[in-house]
């Protein structure tokens, strides 16, 4: 076996969404495809999955929820500015829309955020070891600086900065998936200096929006993976000697209509065929022996 060239922290994310997701990660995980999940504390599975992360000592994190279902905060639910007129968080679109608008009030952003730490520590036994954002909300502007001092109160070191080099040149995503992916970036890249200033840390190389669903594959894998391994252009410095990789990942067995969520049944993602796909790609052992093959040693956050 080749000298690892990477540490690679794959994660689970949406762990707690439903028994059926958390059972399909499980099975990922045991088969030693992930080697993180992150949870949705507000999810129908939560303690489901808290159960689980604890009888098989999965590494775990935050998956912070700003946008999907119900508030974990009590004082937020009714009324509030992170809500929509059904009572329900305004969803990927429309939070960034209510964001945008100035209709977001920061103190509630910071409420929920902390509320979803305690509640997880209640749940776990201890605070997340890392902590990230559900449909990338914690790199939005207003957002990154509440949540960076979210995580340096509590000592949550690690979190995701989703930048992924390369994915403007795959031919397989969709227009509407490019114009998302380039405003995560550039969010991402801003966010950045604001998560570095309060001391928290994230692996060099972000992989997982060009592996996404029916795009997982393992020459997909592949090809982020040696893309993340060429050293950036005109570079005069050599790649670090270890790489340290996240591959974010959303594997599991579909959701049944009206079984799970985050407090409002589970939606179009949770319930597509592509969360299969994405568990029997992860668990394949071709996939493993290529790791083997590339040097790229599976970790969690905490190993980095």
């Amino acid at each position: 076996m080749p000298e690892a060239r990477v540490k690679l922290v794959v994660t689970g994310d949406d762990f707690g969404y439903c028994a059926r997701r958390n059972r399909g990660i499980v099975e990922v995980f045991r088969a030693g495809g992930l080697s993180a999940v992150s949870l949705l504390v507000n999810g129908a599975g939560a303690k489901d999955a808290a159960e689980l992360a604890k009888r098989y000592a999965i590494p775990i994190g935050l998956h912070a929820n700003l946008s999907e279902g119900v508030p974990v905060c009590a004082a937020l639910r009714g009324s509030a500015s992170l809500l929509d007129g059904r009572g329900l968080l305004r969803g990927k679109a429309g939070f960034r829309e209510a964001l945008r608008a100035g209709l977001l009030l920061m103190e509630e952003v910071e409420l929920e955020l902390r509320s979803q730490v305690l509640l997880f520590a209640e749940l776990l036994g201890h605070l997340p070891g890392h902590m990230d954002g559900h449909q990338h909300v914690h790199v939005l502007p207003g957002v990154r600086e509440v949540f960076a001092r979210v995580l340096a109160d509590f000592g949550v070191l690690y979190t995701r900065v989703p930048v992924e080099r390369g994915w403007r040149s795959c031919p397989w995503l969709p227009p509407h998936l490019h114009l998302f992916y380039a405003q995560v970036e550039q969010d991402a890249l801003e966010a950045a200096p604001v998560f570095s200033r309060h001391g928290i840390r994230w692996p060099d190389v972000y992989l997982g929006l060009t592996t996404m669903g029916q795009n997982m594959s393992i020459s997909n894998v592949r090809r982020a993976l040696r893309l993340a391994l060429e050293p950036p252009p005109c570079s005069p410095c050599p790649a670090p000697r270890v790489l340290t990789a996240e591959l974010m990942a959303h594997p599991g067995y579909p959701s049944r209509p009206a079984e799970g969520g985050c407090g409002a049944g589970p939606d179009e993602f949770s319930r597509s065929a592509d969360r299969r796909r994405e568990m029997e790609t992860l668990s394949d052992p071709a996939l493993l022996e290529l790791y083997a093959q590339e040097g790229v040693q599976l970790c969690a956050f905490k190993d980095l």
